[in-house]
């Protein structure tokens, strides 16, 4: 008889409820380290810094939200001061881009210094060249996946 092969334990899910508990995890240390800001703020700070000035549909495609999310997470932000907007050009359309404020940059590097911290206190599980290994296989895998979807955001 064959065995039927369940979506629980495909890769897929497996990923999945991997990056669910990531998010508890991030989520959980952002309150328990009581940074300030929640951790989809901070990976919005995060994603602005590493690629500069962007715009609101770029931002939200990077961080695999809707717009009306990414939009309430940047009108926070706007609100402590962390990120400016301001109307720019792209293809000829008028494009709401964002970037960070001199602010948000610290606010930025000492919220990240601080997770690194906490962090590197706890028990090592995995050795920098298992976890780099794992990043790798874990890109290229996703990479593969993003040419067959197609997102609406």
């Amino acid at each position: 008889m064959e065995k039927t092969q369940h979506y629980i334990n495909s890769i897929y899910y497996q990923i999945e409820q991997t990056a669910k508990y990531c998010k508890y995890l991030a989520v959980q240390l952002f309150q328990k380290l009581e940074l300030g800001i929640t951790f989809d703020e901070f990976i919005v700070l995060d994603t602005i810094d590493a690629n500069g000035c962007i715009c609101q549909r770029e931002l939200a495609k990077l961080i695999l939200k809707d717009r009306a999310s990414t939009g309430r997470l940047l009108s926070a932000l706007e609100s402590t001061g962390y990120i400016e907007r301001y109307v720019d050009t792209k293809n000829n359309r008028l494009v709401r881009k964002v970037q960070l404020t001199a602010q948000g940059i610290d606010t930025l590097k000492e919220i990240t210094q601080k997770v690194r911290d906490y962090l590197a206190s706890l028990p090592k599980i995995h050795t920098e060249e298992d976890k780099e290994t794992l990043l790798n296989a874990i890109i290229n895998f996703r990479q593969n996946i993003e040419k067959e979807v197609q997102m609406k955001i």
